[in-house]
This record gives structure tokens, C-alpha cells and sequence, in this order.
């Protein structure tokens, strides 16, 4: 196996662990104070600004900023330490999530110092929120294939087109389009797209929801009718938009948004267990499946941070950030299958379980669509691995 795939194992210092316990500690009050309800898949679906500001003003965002664009000068290992925390009691994070996890270090690679100085303090402060302006209707996963175009003009570009799938796209303040800026090359399709920097309130362009079977709305169709887009919100250099997209991927894809969505219903399944066993007066027991859950999210746990750390190392993690997220996704799927066949009665007796279950059923289809799907991803690592 290529050393690229293999974990090397990560232990946290003393810093790292004592921040951790500190996010715990913040977190207990939150819930205990009723900030907000623990629940499934929050990195997208649970948009609180009020809550996002708070943690703001802990230093809990823009973590890996560098102080000179207002952020806080911190690791990745400490970064993973609190976003790991947030998404192990279902914070409602989505409204920082994007804008911390990936504008920010692509910005920082490709931005000019302009852009660094109007949009990284802001979203240190969780003042300036993000989503993503890459798939496309019948595009998907072949990013190549976007149609988006962008014209140059005077002063700027003339963006036209259409992003679908865009979380959080009625509420967020902008997001970086993928857009093709020369003709199609069908011998380097890659070639010709560029970044641009988008305000989604901006005049031509409109956003459309798309409201999901159990009613909720995250999803969202943007549309760009001749969308003036500046020079100097141009990211990075034009033409040179898909390697500036890649270079996102291990930033997307190796989180532990990969593997802990449906963390919530598994605890509250365990807990329940507890209390019941308590109440009869027997040990504690729980069944095999759910164990074996519990050590798949404790590898995805070292792998996971193995990523950060070779981010934090400056190191290319695409093909084992790639891997995380195969197995990381499919691995949140199948916990929400298992609770569900196991909880039984205890979900019949307990409605907040039975909620719970319903929403991790809900939001299971997406886990291994976003960010690139499964089966490309796999693609992704067996080329790695020199098997395709």
C-alpha cells in the first residue's frame, strides 16, 4: 500500500487535549442552557450566526488563520480538536463551516492580499459566511463538464449559468464559482476554468430552493444572468481554476464531518441502553454491531487526523483525504441503518431516538454523493495505487 494511505498514528499534546475539554465544557452549557438541540448532520443542515459568533469570540474560528489576517495563528491538530467536538453533540455549525474549512485556505494559497484583508478577518469574526459554487445540473462529480461561463469585459467578467446542490446558498453572504473562461479543449478538458469570488446578493443573480422529501431546505439552485464579476475577485490565475479546485479537496473530504453525521442517534441509542440496564439493575450490554460501529468511528478517528496533521505538515493528503471520506460516508450510512434495527422498542418509547433515527434517514442518501462520490473517490485511490 502506498505510504500516502497509511495512517500514521497522531497523539494529541497536552494543549490540544486540554482545548478539547474546554470545547466540552462550553458545549455541556450550551446544551444544558437550551442554545440549541443536538442533531444529525449539522455541518450543513443547522445554520445559527448567533452560535457561530459565539464561538467566534472563543477563537473557535478562523482557528488556522494567520494572526495578520485576523485570525488566530493555531494548528490543524487543534483545529480537528474542536471540530471534532462540535460534530460529536450535533452543534449547529453550518453557517462558519464552509467559509473555515476550505475559503480561508484557499485563499490564503491563491488569494491576492487584497482579498485576504476584505474576507479572512470577517470570517474569523463569523461575520462572512460561505457556501460552494461548483456542481452543476447534469454535471455532478465531472467538475470538468461545468457549462457556467464567464465573459471577459470591461473591468471585469460576465458570469452566466447556473450551481445546484448549494448549501446554505440563501443564507450565505457568497461562494468561489467554478466557471469556463475559454473554449472547450476536448483533449485537456481541465483546461480554460477559473475561480471567482461571488456575492450572492449581487444584481443577476438568483437563488432557488430545493426542498428536500422530509421538507427541510439546505439545497439550493443558484443562477447567474450576466452577473458582473470584478477583475479583483478573480481567485488565483485565470485559467488555472480546476488545480485551484483540487487543491480544496483534501481540505473537503478529510474532516470529521466524514464519518461522525449520524454520531448523535448512536450515542443517544447507547445511552438509552445505560439507563434501561440501570433501571432493571443489570450491567450495561450493548450488541456487537454497535461495537463494531464504535471502533470503525475510532480508526476514522486516527485516519482523520492523520490528514490534519499532514496538512499541518504542508504535505499532499488528496489520496488519503480521498480514502477517509470513501469510508468515513459510508460508514455514517451504515449507523444509521444499525440504530435503527437495533433501537426496537427503545426508540417506540423514546421520541427524541425515534426523531433522530428519521432525521439520519433522511439526510443518508447525500453522505456519499457530497464532496465527490464514492465511486469516484475510489477511482481517485486505486490510480494512486497504480491499479488503474
Amino acid at each position: 500500500m502506498s505510504r500516502s494511505l497509511v495512517p500514521q498514528l497522531v497523539t494529541e499534546d497536552e494543549q490540544t487535549r486540554a482545548l478539547r475539554l474546554e470545547v466540552r465544557d462550553f458545549l455541556r452549557q450550551e446544551i444544558a442552557d437550551g442554545s440549541f438541540e443536538p442533531w444529525v448532520d449539522t455541518w450543513l443542515t443547522r445554520w445559527d450566526n448567533d452560535f457561530t459568533k459565539r464561538l467566534a469570540q472563543r477563537g473557535w474560528v478562523g482557528m488556522t488563520i494567520p494572526t495578520e489576517y485576523g485570525g488566530h495563528g493555531r494548528t490543524f491538530l487543534e483545529r480537528f480538536a474542536v471540530t471534532e467536538e462540535l460534530l460529536a453533540v450535533g452543534a449547529p455549525v453550518a453557517a462558519q463551516w464552509i467559509a473555515d474549512r476550505q475559503i480561508a485556505p484557499s485563499l490564503l494559497r491563491f488569494g491576492t492580499e487584497e482579498q485576504k484583508q476584505a474576507f479572512l478577518p470577517k470570517i474569523t469574526t463569523g461575520e462572512l459566511c460561505f457556501g460552494i459554487g461548483m456542481s452543476e445540473p447534469e454535471s455532478g462529480s465531472d467538475l470538468a463538464s461545468v457549462r457556467s461561463k464567464a465573459t471577459k469585459v470591461d473591468g471585469g467578467w460576465q458570469l452566466n449559468g447556473r450551481k445546484t446542490w448549494t448549501s446554505g446558498g440563501h443564507v450565505a453572504d457568497g461562494f468561489f464559482a467554478l466557471a469556463r473562461t475559454a473554449p472547450l479543449d476536448t483533449s485537456n478538458r481541465h483546461a480554460g476554468l477559473s475561480q471567482f469570488i461571488v456575492d450572492l446578493r449581487a444584481d443577476g443573480v438568483s437563488i432557488d430552493p430545493i426542498i428536500a422529501m422530509n421538507g427541510s431546505h439546505h439545497f439550493n439552485e443558484v443562477t447567474f444572468d450576466n452577473v458582473f464579476i470584478p477583475d479583483d475577485r478573480v481567485l488565483g490565475t485565470e485559467g488555472d481554476g480546476w488545480h485551484q479546485v483540487t487543491s480544496e479537496l483534501a481540505f473537503e473530504r478529510s474532516g470529521p464531518e466524514r464519518f461522525l453525521s449520524t454520531f448523535v442517534p448512536l450515542q443517544e441509542l447507547l445511552s438509552q441502553q445505560r439507563q434501561q440496564a440501570a433501571e432493571a439493575g443489570e450491567p450495561a450490554r450493548s450488541t456487537g454491531r454497535l461495537g463494531r460501529h464504535i471502533a470503525r468511528i475510532t480508526a476514522l478517528h486516527h485516519m482523520s487526523l492523520s490528514v490534519a496533521s499532514s496538512l499541518q505538515a504542508g504535505e499532499n493528503a488528496d489520496t488519503a483525504a480521498a480514502l477517509v471520506k470513501v469510508l468515513g460516508t459510508t460508514e455514517e450510512g451504515d449507523i444509521a441503518e444499525t440504530v435503527d434495527r437495533v433501537a426496537g422498542d427503545v426508540a417506540g418509547q423514546n421520541t427524541r431516538l425515534q426523531d433522530l433515527i428519521d432525521g439520519a434517514a433522511a439526510q443518508r442518501p447525500g453522505f456519499t454523493l457530497r464532496g465527490g462520490t464514492n465511486e469516484v473517490l475510489r477511482g481517485v485511490v486505486a490510480r494512486s495505487l497504480g491499479l488503474r
